[in-house]
């Protein structure tokens, strides 16, 4: 290989499916075999396996990340007229299940240095509609939970952890999905624990939301007949369950080689004697970070680094260019540019470098290096 010049792809699934292939391969046949594609034996083994992992009485399978969020949303009875919690820098998922049962996003800032929700302005965002807090776990790293459990008690308000990017992390010594009334989560494959396609799972400790939860993703039946009241077909397809089961096992260790690939950016990140400013992740002392993106802030000149990394044959991708608030399908809300400064601001100047457990020491220093060569 030239040494001059290095393709580093942002993710290279390739890299963990190879090991994996005969498990996996045999996992699909025992599938095929059985002719069970729907809620069988595989999905409740990976429910009880999830739950387990995540330390929480019952785990919920649904059929993406997106549906876990919206499911959760409708086991509270969100409608019209009612106001959920969240933060604008996020995935569009968040939003969108808010206003897909007609409800209003209420959007609050962002920590500059998380970028989770700044738990501090939330109960100033609080009305007499609303109806649920929903932080998200970003990149990873939980939200400070601490404070918006204490609220929500306080208030009477249900907190819906959006665990998408952070199955694995903690909060003081609390799993991602455990804090809340519920926890979501994805599978999609991209994810630290990703499946063969779309996949999600919910997270909770009551037996009555865990009850209606399963209703709600099979028609809102308690079988397939009888309907107590009307819900969504989102249902874990038995292929998915079988495919979790099988990387389940490997998601600590894959977990540990991110943060030790993160702490080897961080330290070449730190040391490079840079020509312009650069912020490496911010990581809390008091947390578990997973590292599902290893995130960069560089004020001013970020696109034209990302365009020269991409020359260097460097993967890089922006989560996420345009705030919530300020997406066009979002006019409604009235938000306008300047009023979420942080999430904006974010948006503006962060962007991930290629961080998966496969990714060598050779690869990163390539990488560094060339930021180092940057011209800004």
């Amino acid at each position: 290989m030239d040494l001059l010049f290095m393709n580093v792809p942002l993710l290279d699934l390739q890299a963990q499916y190879l090991p994996l292939r005969d498990d996996l391969h045999q996992a699909v046949e025992r599938v095929m075999s059985s002719q069970r594609f729907v809620l069988g034996d595989e999905v409740r083994g990976l429910e009880n396996l999830i739950a387990g992992y995540c330390q929480t009485k019952h785990a919920v399978g649904c059929a993406s990340g997106s549906d876990a969020l919206l499911l959760a949303l409708m086991t509270l009875d969100v409608k019209a007229g009612d106001e959920v919690i969240t933060t604008p820098f996020t995935f569009f998922a968040t939003g969108a299940c808010i206003a897909r049962l007609g409800a209003r996003p209420v959007f609050v800032d962002i920590d500059p240095h998380t970028y989770n929700i700044d738990a501090s302005q939330v109960a100033d965002a609080i009305t007499s509609r609303t109806k649920a807090i929903m932080p998200v776990h970003l990149y990873g790293q939980c939200a400070a939970m601490d404070p918006l459990l204490d609220l929500g008690k306080r208030r009477g308000i249900p907190i819906i952890e959006d665990a998408a990017q952070a199955i694995g992390a903690t909060d003081n010594g609390r799993p991602a999905g455990s804090m809340g009334l519920m926890g979501s989560f994805s599978f999609y494959p991209t994810k630290n624990l990703g499946g063969a396609g779309d996949g999600g799972i919910l997270t909770t400790n009551d037996d009555d939301v865990a009850a209606r939860l399963r209703r709600l993703r099979a028609h809102g039946g308690s079988n397939e007949y009888e309907h107590e009241e009307v819900g969504i077909n989102s249902r874990l397809d038995e292929l998915q369950a079988a495919v979790l089961r099988v990387k389940l096992p490997h998601l600590d260790g894959w977990s540990e080689e991110r943060a030790r690939k993160a702490a080897f950016y961080t330290k070449l990140l730190n040391e490079a004697d840079l020509r312009f400013p650069l912020a490496t992740p911010y990581v809390r002392e008091d947390g578990r970070h997973i590292f599902h993106q290893y995130v960069i802030r560089v004020p001013g000149n970020r696109d034209a680094l990302m365009e020269y990394l991409k020359a260097r044959g460097v993967g890089t991708k922006v989560y996420y260019p345009i705030p919530l608030h300020l997406q066009s399908c979002f006019n409604y809300l009235g938000y306008k540019a300047g009023q979420f400064p942080e999430s904006e601001s974010a948006a503006k100047e962060t962007f991930a470098l290629p961080a998966y457990p496969e990714l060598t020491e050779e690869q990163q220093v390539y990488v560094v290096e060339s930021i180092k060569s940057f011209q800004n």
